[in-house]
């Protein structure tokens, strides 16, 4: 028996001696570009999950305010990625913030027409003799206009109502409008939560498709930590595919975070965002940016929001960091 113990003693401290060391953790902050709702799940299912961990990444999910805002707290250190619409990155960068996409999260813009189902608003014809609630200075206004010229509409025939944006699913509801200029997985969810059916137009489907949303990360960053930046882009893609896979489990994750969600809201939102993670060029592969796509965002950022840059879109996004 002592001949057994000293045998199963040696075994076990062989094993300690090859066994892999556990990875250092590396405190990273993400701050996401609104609080937390079904876009943002994936993040929360992957810390959960460990994806994070299991590339070193000691992961802290910061709620934002607004893409404009994260892009600013990035560019200032304050958190080492972000997530913001593609717009906001671009016109940010152009005028000088020292950021770059290190993901092309959503390929597709989730901007839409919302109206009520009722109303028959199916294609971007249907909108000649409408209401349209719009914010001031909502890019969902100024980009509402490529998607007419690429349809020839008439634009004398639609009404513009300014309202402020938390009245424009009001507006609907009370049918002072027709439709309304939002998000498909935004305020399309906010009307059907109200026992009303709606519809959304989806500008990415009628000629007017802008990158969506992404992740960002200090110019500094990416050049002196290109192995963390890649490691946290690879834990981001599994937490993406998981999600995929599961997402009523990613929503219950969230849930232990912040348990007041409404769960099915959040689901519905985040089968949305699925949908939107591609676009016609994007190949299917989650993060990864299409030059075309990028080049099409650039080009309806010049003509319909008055950016100003000569640097093509290489200077603004990177596919460098995703898994081979």
């Amino acid at each position: 028996m002592t001949i057994r113990r000293n045998a199963l003693a040696f075994a076990a401290v062989l094993a300690a001696a090859f066994a892999a060391p556990a990875m250092a953790q590396e405190a990273v902050s993400l701050r996401l570009n609104w609080y937390l709702g079904g876009l943002h799940v994936p993040y929360y299912y992957g810390k959960d999950q460990g994806y994070f961990k299991a590339e070193g990444i000691d992961l802290t999910i910061n709620e934002g305010r607004g893409s404009a805002n994260t892009v600013q707290v990035v560019a200032a250190g304050s958190d080492t990625f972000g997530m913001a619409d593609s717009s906001s990155v671009i016109g940010l960068a152009a005028k000088g913030a020292e950021i770059k996409s290190v993901m092309s999260l959503l390929n597709s813009t989730g901007f839409s027409v919302v109206s009520l189902a009722s109303t028959g608003i199916r294609t971007p014809k249907d909108l000649e003799g409408k209401s349209l609630a719009v914010s001031p200075g909502d890019p969902l206004g100024q980009l509402f206009l490529a998607l007419a010229a690429h349809n020839k509409l008439d634009m004398s025939k639609i009404k513009f109502v300014q309202v402020d944006p938390a009245a424009k699913v009001v507006a609907v509801l009370e049918k002072r409008t027709d439709a309304l200029l939002g998000g498909a997985d935004d305020q399309f969810f906010l009307i059907k939560y109200r026992g009303q059916e709606p519809h959304a137009l989806r500008y990415a489907d009628h000629g007017a498709n802008i990158v969506g949303m992404t992740i960002l990360a200090k110019q500094d960053t990416i050049k002196a930590k290109p192995d963390m930046v890649r490691r946290f882009v690879k834990a981001s893609v599994r937490s993406w595919e998981e999600a995929k896979k599961n997402p009523g489990a990613a929503v219950d994750a969230a849930l232990k975070v912040k348990s007041d969600l409404n769960r099915q809201s959040t689901l519905d939102q985040l089968i949305v965002d699925i949908e939107l993670l591609d676009s016609p060029n994007s190949k299917g592969k989650i993060g990864m940016g299409a030059q075309k796509d990028w080049e099409q965002t650039i080009a309806l950022l010049k003509q319909y929001r008055e950016l100003d840059t000569k640097n093509d879109w290489t200077a603004f996004h990177t596919n460098e960091f995703l898994p081979k």
